[in-house]
């Protein structure tokens, strides 16, 4: 019997599931503690899992719960391995219009900044958003959203920022809101990001630009509850430091958690103002510094590294193995914009992160999972296959979870279950 939007399943028939396990981000060694289980099931109650385990001592068992596991209705996952919902904790998933020409600038040798100059960059995609409807927004979300299913993505993050006016940032919000109500799919956890560049009315200003989202739209975006947390491009030539500080000091007092692009272009110190003022996660960490790394391990804040965006900026990936030998907890995510990185592929990051950045796989599944829930306050109840934690899970035509970066840049994902219910493909 195949039912699989009941309000308990068990799933059976799993060859071989991996899971990392906890309440929060795994750090340092603790990020390859992957708990392996042969000829799995898992059984799943109201949408959250109530068992996992090896299937012969479910049926072993003459608990209640067995029984009404053993008796309910069931989905066979045919052999196929299981891993939790994979989390995309970093995205600038709504946005309109494209920039394929600064693509093929890079390729040629065109550096980032410099396009940015120059008046494309965020800015391009900046016009092309403010003239974009909320309704087109959500049309282009919503495909977006379609695929990251497809991909075993159950969470995202996304992120405002091509808008550096009110009413546009509002409008990003406000489509991630409409998604989150109108389908099943992946979870969004919005991120207010204003401060990504510096608009043309206020070129030279940086401060004056932060104080006017301080007094007009940090309250708005409050008051909507639009956004869970705020963000900040920290760079050079866009906000320094200490306009980073003020602005994020601001933007904390106000009750919004904290995130911040770091240390991408040049080492200004970015990661190290994310790990003094605890924010969530600091994001990109290029050029981030040994001694910086060593205070971000000790912060609790999450290393959150975007091997994509690197990529496609002929960039050498951030080294993985630092951090996580450093003590840090690391979570991996996409940066799908577009821009600097027009992709949201799962597979090529478990590839980038085993080939390019000396992680294994059981590291990279941690950071793909519990260690981006954690980058997205979410660690408690999502990011990994546990009793009490909502089903987000995925079965993957493989053997085994190790295939996830042995097939380079394939993707593996078959069955997606968001909160017990099969979500992808949605034919089954």
């Amino acid at each position: 019997m195949q039912k699989e939007n009941s309000s308990n399943l068990l799933i059976r028939n799993i060859s071989e599931l991996w899971t990392p396990e906890g309440l929060k981000a795994m750090a340092g060694p603790s990020m390859a503690q992957v708990r392996k289980i042969r000829d799995a099931c898992i059984y799943i109650d109201k949408g959250q899992i109530s068992w996992v385990g090896k299937e012969s001592d479910l049926t072993a068992s003459d608990s209640p719960l067995a029984q009404q596991a053993l008796e309910g209705p069931t989905y066979d996952a045919q052999g196929r391995c299981c891993v939790p919902g994979f989390v995309d904790s970093h995205t600038h998933f709504v946005f309109a219009g494209w920039r394929e020409d600064e693509f093929y600038q890079r390729a040629k040798g065109t550096a980032y900044m410099e396009i940015h100059k120059h008046g494309g960059g965020i800015q391009k995609s900046v016009n092309a958003t403010r003239e974009a409807s909320l309704e087109e927004l959500i049309h282009i979300g919503e495909g977006r959203l379609n695929t990251m299913l497809s991909l075993g993505i159950t969470t995202v993050e996304g992120k405002s920022g091509y808008g550096l006016d009110i009413e546009t940032e509002i409008r990003q919000l406000l489509a991630m809101r409409a998604l989150s109500e109108r389908r099943e799919g992946p979870e969004i956890v919005p991120t207010f990001l204003g401060a990504h560049s510096i608009p043309p009315e206020f070129k030279g200003r940086p401060r004056e630009f932060l104080a006017f989202l301080v007094e007009k739209a940090l309250p708005r975006v409050k008051k909507d509850n639009l956004a869970h947390f705020v963000d900040i491009f920290c760079e050079e030539g866009v906000f320094g430091i200490e306009d980073s500080r003020w602005y994020l000091e601001k933007a904390r007092a106000a009750g919004f958690a904290l995130k911040v692009h770091a240390d991408e272009v040049a080492p200004i110190g970015g990661t190290a103002l994310a790990a003094e003022l605890h924010a969530t996660s600091a994001d990109h960490l290029l050029k981030a510094s040994d001694a910086d790394i060593a205070k971000l391990a000790g912060s609790g804040t999450v290393a959150c590294l975007l091997p994509l965006t690197a990529f496609n900026l002929q960039e050498p990936c951030a080294n993985g193995r630092r951090f996580i030998d450093a003590g840090c907890a690391v979570a991996l995510a996409s940066d799908l914009n577009p821009g600097s990185c027009y992709s949201q592929s799962i597979p090529l990051i478990f590839a980038l992160a085993v080939l390019n950045m000396g992680m294994t796989i059981e590291e990279a599944l941690t950071a793909l999972t519990l260690n981006g829930a954690a980058a997205l306050d979410l660690s408690s109840h999502t990011g990994s296959l546990e009793p009490g934690k909502n089903a987000d899970i995925l079965l993957l035509n493989a053997p085994s979870p190790s295939h996830l970066a042995y097939h380079v840049g394939m993707n593996l994902v078959d069955t997606v279950f968001k909160r017990g219910t099969l979500v992808w493909p949605r034919s089954r």
